[in-house]
């Protein structure tokens, strides 16, 4: 677990520090050049990556803390993750497949 907080904080000094807001969660997408997009969605949303880019796809129906969460969750995937190599994108509709 040390190591996951570690990590974390060399990527993001305030981490731990104060509540992150929606504005950190952009800026850190920024940072490592991740698409974000907001749809309708049957789940909260998820992480995936397509053509050697990553992205981040959030219900469009959340607001507040709910999708605070759930981007940060999705920002995790991104941090400490293999990248999807896209089914999770063509399960969701986003990508077609390549067959």
């Amino acid at each position: 677990m040390q190591f996951i907080v570690d990590k974390i904080s060399r990527v993001y000094p305030d981490w731990n520090k104060r509540p992150l807001t929606e504005t950190d969660f952009y800026k850190l997408c920024k940072r490592f050049r991740i698409g974000v997009t907001e749809m309708p969605l049957t789940v909260g949303g998820f992480y995936y990556r397509v053509s050697g880019r990553d992205f981040i796809a959030v219900d469009s129906k959340l607001s507040g803390p709910k999708k605070l969460l759930v981007l940060f969750h999705e920002l995790g995937h991104f941090l400490l993750h293999t990248p999807d190599s896209g089914a999770t994108a063509n399960f969701h509709g986003i990508q077609k497949s390549s067959r």
